[in-house]
């Protein structure tokens, strides 16, 4: 069956631009591999208008919710592996090699945690190494846990453990904390939260399962060993733009360059939206904001190649 758009992502972005297309009647394709996003890990937003206070799962069952009940196909539990370009427009590949051809198409992807890439991180993974405090937290009751990253949401996974467990310390490699004043003040508070500054994560290690951190202190250079129950990674994120290398135009991280005005990429028919193409501030709103330009931006594209 052929499409006129596929939206590739089912974070704030994508389901906007689902919505959107769906509202416009473009016979429209939504592939994504779950309903979450980034936003899913987030235990309270505060900024979404109408919604303050929501948790991050709350506020996606919510956007789920209501893009079903548009008129829209989606395929839930799905990858894409690749995009082609053809004569008539692009093929889309999923992981288990199904193929869909549309004329247009939304990359709204978001991003992948960034690992740390030292020894012993992804050997414990699931055994005391995690991406998510707000998936993990519970599990790391009366328990040693250290956050890697002072950021926001460094800060942020810090606030989430500390309802937890017994010490969390945080390391920032920096040497002040980057983190809002509102999460510095809100870790001030909590007796439990210990923050390393010009700390830099060296490796993991342990039996089975995570029991140490071993950590340089850039300022003195002097090497020391916290044990630890659980590490938290909290470094940033990386975009998941893979499958569409060599179709559009990429910044140093990897984020696909658009045109702010619609979100389409330099190759006419791709458009991206949210924290996958390169603007400025990652924010839920603005990732809703973008759904709507491109689906909108889309449309008119079709429009034009009638």
């Amino acid at each position: 069956m052929d499409y006129q758009l596929i939206i590739i992502g089912g974070g704030p972005a994508g389901i906007t631009a689902g919505i959107y297309a769906a509202r416009k009647r473009m016979k429209t394709l939504l592939i994504t591999k779950d309903f979450l996003g980034q936003i899913a890990n987030t235990s309270q937003i505060d900024n979404y208008p109408g919604l303050a206070g929501v948790s991050g799962l709350q506020l996606m069952e919510k956007f789920e919710e209501d893009i079903k009940k548009f008129e829209i196909e989606i395929k839930e539990g799905y990858k894409v592996n690749l995009v082609k370009k053809d004569s008539q427009g692009f093929l889309v590949e999923t992981e288990d090699k199904k193929t869909f051809k549309t004329k247009a198409i939304i990359v709204a992807t978001g991003r992948d945690p960034r690992p740390l890439e030292i020894p012993g991180e992804k050997e414990f993974i699931g055994k005391g190494v995690s991406y998510c405090s707000i998936c993990d937290a519970p599990f790391f009751k009366d328990k040693n846990v250290a956050v890697i990253g002072g950021g926001n949401s460094g800060f942020r996974a810090a606030l989430d453990l500390a309802k937890y467990a017994k010490r969390v310390s945080v390391f920032e490699y920096s040497d002040k904390i980057i983190a809002d004043e509102f999460f510095q003040e809100q870790a001030e508070r909590q007796e439990k939260i210990k923050v390393y500054l010009n700390a830099e994560a060296k490796a993991i290690e342990g039996n089975k399962k995570v029991q140490t951190i071993i950590y340089k202190d850039r300022k003195t250079k002097k090497t020391y060993y916290l044990p630890v129950d659980g590490v938290f990674v909290q470094i940033g994120s990386v975009p998941a733009t893979a499958f569409v290398k060599g179709l559009v135009q990429f910044n140093e991280h990897d984020e696909i360059i658009v045109d702010p005005k619609t979100c389409q990429s330099k190759t006419p028919g791709i458009f991206a939206a949210g924290d996958v193409n390169d603007g400025k501030w990652k924010q839920v709103i603005i990732a809703c904001g973008e759904g709507a330009r491109a689906a909108l931006a889309a449309y008119e594209y079709l429009q034009l190649k009638q």
